[in-house]
């Protein structure tokens, strides 16, 4: 069972990327889908890690503000990890693989927040570092860019990661019901 192994990544689901300006596709179906697969992982005894982005070299997302803040629906326990990245790659110049590592687990469960940027930057780089993905397909979002809507983009992402060609480590694309079914 995938559960039993793996470590959920929840990629920048902060208050500031989800506002009025900025709306996403279906949040609040991928908050819901999120805390779901997040109370699975805890009740097998594994780790949930919150991303949060730090973009202090760009005076926004700084620590502490409102926009760093996870959005108040997802359920954050205290046992939960966090970690601050900087760039796209959750991966660069960050904790991450370190704190990955500690937990023994090479199998990463992707979810967050937006899936043309940051969620596949991250699956790029955790495939070039070897690692087993499952990327869920109904737990990651997007705002609508300027030639193409979100609910697209969220199924061209979706294809192209069930079409790469991993190096040792996989890449599998699942709905949340999969997952836990």
């Amino acid at each position: 069972m995938i559960l039993a192994q793996a470590v959920l990544l929840v990629i920048d689901m902060q208050k500031g990327s989800f506002t009025s300006a900025t709306p996403r596709y279906d949040t609040e179906g991928v908050v819901d889908r999120i805390n779901t697969i997040a109370a699975c992982l805890r009740t097998a005894g594994r780790p949930v890690f919150y991303i949060q982005h730090d973009g202090s070299q760009q005076n926004d997302f700084l620590p502490g503000s409102f926009d760093w803040e996870i959005l108040d629906g997802l359920t954050v326990r205290e046992e939960d990890l966090r970690i601050a990245k900087t760039a796209n790659d959750c991966f660069y110049q960050s904790s991450l693989a370190q704190r990955l590592k500690k937990t023994g687990s090479t199998h990463l469960l992707i979810t967050g927040c937006a899936t043309d940027f940051c969620v596949t930057a991250t699956v790029q780089s955790a495939l070039a570092k070897d690692y087993e993905l499952t990327a869920i397909s109904d737990a990651h979002t997007t705002a609508d860019r300027a030639h193409l809507p979100a609910e697209k983009i969220i199924e061209h992402y979706n294809w192209i990661w069930q079409n790469m060609l991993p190096t040792k480590g996989s890449l599998r694309v699942i709905s949340t019901s999969e997952l836990l079914g």
